[in-house]
C-alpha cells in the first residue's frame, strides 16, 4: 500500500462516523467468515444495522472503495477500515481494578481478535496480587509505570469503584497513557490531548427503558436505539 498523502493525513472524519467504523468492521468480518467475497452497500448496511445511505456517506470519508455494479471487496474494505481505526496491529492495554467487572474484561476474548492485547492487570488490593486471570497475573497498581514503559502502553482501562477513578486517571496520565476507557460511574477529568471514552451500563439500560416505554405506549416514532444512538460517553 502506498503511504498516505498529506491530504489524507489531514482528513477529519466526523465522530459519529468514527463510532460506526468498528461496527462496519465487525460486519465485514462476519461476511468474510461466511466466505462472502463481495457485498453491496445494502447488504453491508443490513449486516451492520444501519441504513445504506448513512453507510455510503460514512465510507466516503475513507475513499472510493466500491465498484458500481459489483459492490465492495469484503477483505479489502475490511483492511482499509482496520487501517483507518488503527487495528492492523495489536495495541497493548492495561486494566486497572480487578473486581467483578475487571475479571470480566480480562476474560473477554474479543480483545485479541480485534487488535488489543491485555498486557497487565493492576489492583491496589494486596489480596488480589496472587490471582491469575485469563493467564495474566494481577500486579500491584504501583507497578503501573514499569508496565507502561515495558510494553509501550497507550491505552488504559479503568474498572475501579468510582471513588478511585479520578486518582487512577491522574496516575495513568502521569505515566504517559493518552487514551482511557472508563467503566467507573461518574466523570473523570483529564488534560487536553488525552482521549476518554466512558461506558456507563446503568445509563445504557435507562436509554433502553425509555425506548421500551415509548414502544409500549404505541408511539409510532419509537426507534431501535441500537441503530440510532451511539453508546454513552465521548472523547475528551
Amino acid at each position: 500500500m502506498s503511504p498516505r498523502s498529506s491530504h489524507e493525513t489531514a482528513r477529519v472524519i466526523p465522530e459519529a462516523t468514527v463510532a460506526r467504523l468498528p461496527v462496519y468492521l465487525r460486519a465485514l468480518t462476519g461476511l468474510a467468515e461466511q466466505g462472502i467475497a463481495t457485498c453491496s452497500s445494502e447488504e453491508l448496511a443490513t449486516a451492520a444495522g444501519v441504513n445504506s445511505a448513512k453507510l455510503r456517506k460514512d465510507l466516503s470519508y475513507l475513499g472510493s472503495y466500491g465498484t458500481r455494479g459489483v459492490g465492495y471487496d469484503v477483505e479489502y474494505l475490511r483492511y482499509q477500515i482496520a487501517r483507518e481505526i488503527g487495528v492492523t496491529h495489536e495495541w497493548p492495554v492495561v486494566i486497572v481494578g480487578i473486581g467483578n467487572l475487571g475479571h470480566a474484561l480480562a476474560n473477554y476474548s474479543g480483545f485479541r481478535s480485534r487488535g488489543f492485547r491485555v498486557v497487565a492487570l493492576l489492583d491496589a488490593d494486596p489480596a488480589r496480587h496472587a490471582e491469575i486471570v485469563a493467564g495474566v497475573a494481577v500486579r500491584p497498581f504501583a507497578d503501573l509505570d514499569a508496565v507502561v514503559h515495558e510494553h509501550s502502553v497507550a491505552i488504559g482501562v479503568i474498572a475501579t469503584p468510582p471513588t478511585a477513578a479520578q486518582d487512577v486517571a491522574d496516575r495513568l496520565v502521569e505515566v504517559g497513557i493518552t487514551s482511557i476507557l472508563n467503566f467507573a460511574p461518574g466523570v473523570i477529568s483529564v488534560p487536553e490531548g488525552v482521549a476518554v471514552r466512558k461506558v456507563d451500563l446503568s445509563i445504557e439500560l435507562q436509554i433502553l427503558a425509555y425506548h421500551e416505554q415509548r414502544k409500549a405506549a404505541g408511539d409510532p416514532d419509537a426507534v431501535d436505539p441500537a441503530v440510532t444512538f451511539p453508546a454513552a460517553g465521548g472523547d475528551k
